[in-house]
């Protein structure tokens, strides 16, 4: 054992659990060539790269070096209507990947929804990749219990994403404890402190997946927190942060433009129309202008050969599909078949508009053929950045428009999404800082080593 390797061993990172690569395709790009080593030998990581960056080639060849090393199966799970991409993006690498909704297992590598998980046995398989992992936390508590109680049988792991923790550093605990790291509330007991009391951190356990922040960094903490990090995860918006070329991965202009919509008739308990103040006006508020910003959404995209409109109550999609031209909505109330395959018609182009809420459509899937799109915001980031990222995301080839439409009392939205933004900016700036350090470091420490004393070895 020598001195690096020891000291190692006293801190709580990730070890390497994996083995050397078995095959790597001439297809991927250097830095994907990169990542997929390096998570290989891990066995157990997490790929926060951003939108467009091949996320789905890198997990494709990491499940099949899993596959081929273990001579076992790897099952990989997808948000609705990316289990086809999947399929498609095996197809053209000449990897085979097959999808299952019963539970039956493919030869090598399977791929399913999340919804249909509790359909198949872990027993069955070595290592599992999930797809859009960030996704995790939208599920409900016993959910994504399953899910992560189904991962914790796996001794191949992978995560892949593109907003691991957009708007609190503390979500990449979900992170950690579904990769067998370190437990969530393990994980904040050691690096963060909650000034709260007692019942207030058991309710920030019981929902961490949501709401604002109730823990901050111990005092010295926060350069060991994002090294820790940095040991089972990898974060990447561009290739340059891995010291690669950025050529062909550009993104075009985004314009981001915005309407402000007036409520023409007084709330609840008003006698006057004014500017709704707090979340519970603002629901009243966005409610009393449906007709409007719907109407608004309509103009904006009628000229539109294609289109994304967001929108989040079922009365605004209702209306949306009615007023405008070729729309079609994806809800909450059809079946998985049904959305599965309205979604995919719209990626091969043969729907002029898509009406769908963020929760339903914003996971996963590439829509480069479509650079226009409408959105009413709230106060989650995350569903504004995936749905932003589905149509400006590497590949893209035109300038990309986003109306966002909104009322008087939700401009404060708009300020706490741009908040929101620059957070989630400082995490990955953090990130990639670290993950450059700590590259640096191992390519040192590979050069050379220094032996522990035998006396220290010994000593309890």
């Amino acid at each position: 054992m020598n001195y690096d390797e020891f000291l190692e061993r006293k801190t709580h990172y990730a070890g390497e659990d994996g083995f050397d690569p078995v095959y790597i395709p001439s297809y991927l790009f250097d830095f994907q060539e990169e990542l997929v080593r390096w998570s290989i030998k891990k066995g157990r990581a997490a790929i926060f790269a951003d939108c467009g960056l091949g996320k789905t080639p890198m997990q494709i060849v990491w499940a099949d070096n899993v596959s081929r090393y273990s001579n076992g199966n790897v099952l990989i799970l997808t948000p609705l209507a990316v289990s086809q991409q999947t399929i498609q993006e095996g197809e053209k690498f000449g990897i085979e990947v097959k999808r299952s909704r019963d539970g039956s297992v493919a030869n090598n590598i399977t791929v399913t929804n999340y919804e249909q998980l509790e359909k198949f046995d872990p027993s069955d398989f070595v290592g599992v990749v999930c797809d859009e992992s960030s996704i995790l936390k939208n599920f409900s508590g016993a959910y994504r219990k399953q899910i992560t109680q189904f991962m914790r049988k796996m001794r191949y792991r992978l995560l892949c994403t593109a907003t691991a923790a957009p708007n609190d550093y503390t979500e990449l605990g979900t992170s950690s404890e579904a990769l067998g790291v370190m437990g969530y509330m393990d994980m904040l007991n050691y690096f963060f402190k909650n000034d709260q009391n007692t019942s207030d951190t058991k309710r920030h356990w019981a929902n961490h997946g949501g709401g604002a922040p109730k823990w901050r960094f111990k005092k010295h903490a926060q350069e060991p927190f994002w090294k820790w990090v940095c040991s089972w995860a990898r974060a990447v918006r561009s290739p340059s942060d891995l010291g690669h070329d950025d050529d062909g991965f550009v993104l075009p202009p985004l314009y981001e433009t915005e309407t402000v919509i007036q409520c023409s008739r007084p709330l609840e308990g008003k006698l006057f129309a004014e500017p709704a103040i707090g979340l519970y006006e603002q629901r009243q508020e966005r409610r009393a202008t449906i007709q409007e910003r719907c109407e608004v959404a309509a103009e904006k995209v009628k000229n539109d050969k294609v289109a994304v409109v967001w929108c989040h109550l079922n009365d605004e999609g209702d209306l949306l599909e009615r007023i405008i031209p070729g729309a079609v909505q994806v809800k909450g109330g059809m079946s998985d078949d049904k959305k599965e395959e309205a979604l995919l018609s719209f990626s091969r182009g043969e729907i002029r508009v898509l009406v769908t809420k963020p929760k339903i459509g914003c996971f996963g899937l590439n829509w480069q053929h479509c650079n226009h799109m409408t959105f009413f915001p709230s106060h989650s980031y995350e569903q504004y950045y995936q749905a932003v990222r589905r149509c400006w995301r590497f590949g893209q080839k035109k300038p990309v428009t986003v109306d966002i439409i909104t009322t008087e009392g939700e401009m404060g939205v708009l300020k706490n999404l741009q908040r929101k933004a620059d957070a989630a900016d400082q995490m990955f700036t953090a990130l990639v800082r670290h993950m450059n350090e700590s590259i640096s470091i191992n390519r040192i420490k590979n050069k050379k080593t220094m032996e522990v004393p035998q006396w220290l070895l010994n000593k309890k």
